[in-house]
């Protein structure tokens, strides 16, 4: 069985982990046309409609992306460090989260990975919340032990896993989140009608697609178990979060469509990615947020 620290030995580089991820993000624009009327040679404007009662505006879509960053960051920062966010990042309030442990990294090159990765992640739930200012949601409820237990046994990979117990296990569990990251924000980009705000998703999409990229990589490195274990929760992924997802080999790290563009998920789908609920309907809660997430954007619609 190969494993991390092999392949370190082997010369595998920092660089060339970080070289192969590569991604794109879509924009979108409205426009609204004021039409006149009128049987002379003036013209009366017509006001343009007023959106739908239901309408998601930025706000909605960059708190969904902040519940979805409170995740990654909290997963990251207890494998690096041992430790989550801080009062300062969660929010007055926060729900709890249950379970995360330092990793015991024996590759040193790995452990510097994960502590980036966790960096950034902070980086973006402050950039988030600063962005919303006062109507940035706060933390919610966070599951990282039961969730992970769940997903196994439902990816056909036994009754529980530790994502934390090792570094090629914290790999595997990193892959969890890193796909849907991407495909969530590429989904968001053509909701947002501030191209400030599309500029913003669009470069913290780039750097999940780097983040995704360098663990898809790693992951095409390991012996099996975990390249399997990866591949059964993309297939676990794909059932809740309507395919979207690319089968890893030495020969497919990058996950992208027949165009090589990469793949875009509706809000609905990734809730049912993370409350890791593949059921039609209307879900809530489950999974990694055991209570749903906060803001106005927390329940599926089908």
């Amino acid at each position: 069985m190969i494993n991390v620290e092999e392949l370190f030995k082997k010369g595998l580089s920092r660089r060339g982990f970080l070289s192969v991820a590569s991604t794109s993000a879509g924009a979108a624009a409205a426009l609204t046309l004021v039409e006149g009327c009128g049987d002379n040679h003036s013209s009366i404007p017509t006001p343009p409609p007023l959106p739908p009662a239901n309408a998601v505006t930025d706000t909605d879509i960059l708190n969904f992306a902040l519940n979805l960053e409170y995740l990654e960051a909290e997963f990251y920062l207890r494998a690096a460090t041992g430790s989550g966010l801080t009062d300062a990042d969660i929010g007055g309030s926060a729900g709890t989260v249950t379970g995360g442990a330092q990793v015991p990294f024996k590759t040193q090159a790995l452990q510097q990975y994960a502590m980036e990765i966790a960096n950034d992640e902070l980086a973006h739930v402050r950039f988030l919340r600063k962005a919303l200012g006062s109507a940035a949601v706060s933390r919610p409820a966070i599951d990282l032990t039961n969730s992970f237990n769940v997903a196994a046994m439902a990816a056909g990979i036994g009754p529980a896993f530790n994502p934390f117990a090792d570094e090629n296990s914290f790999v595997v569990g990193a892959f969890v989140f890193e796909d849907v990251g991407v495909t969530a924000y590429h989904g968001a980009a053509g909701l947002l009608s501030s191209k400030t705000n599309l500029a913003a998703a669009a470069g913290i999409l780039a750097t999940e697609a780097y983040h995704a990229g360098q663990i898809r990589t790693l992951l095409t490195q390991l012996d099996v178990p975990y390249i399997t274990y990866a591949n059964q929760i993309s297939a676990l992924r794909a059932k809740a979060g309507g395919g979207a997802e690319t089968t890893l080999s030495g020969g497919a790290i990058v996950a992208a469509d027949s165009n090589s563009i990469s793949y875009d998920r509706t809000t609905d789908q990734v809730l049912h990615i993370v409350y890791l609920n593949a059921n039609a309907g209307v879900v809530k809660t489950g999974g990694f947020f055991p209570n749903g997430m906060n803001g106005t954007i927390t329940a599926t619609a089908s």
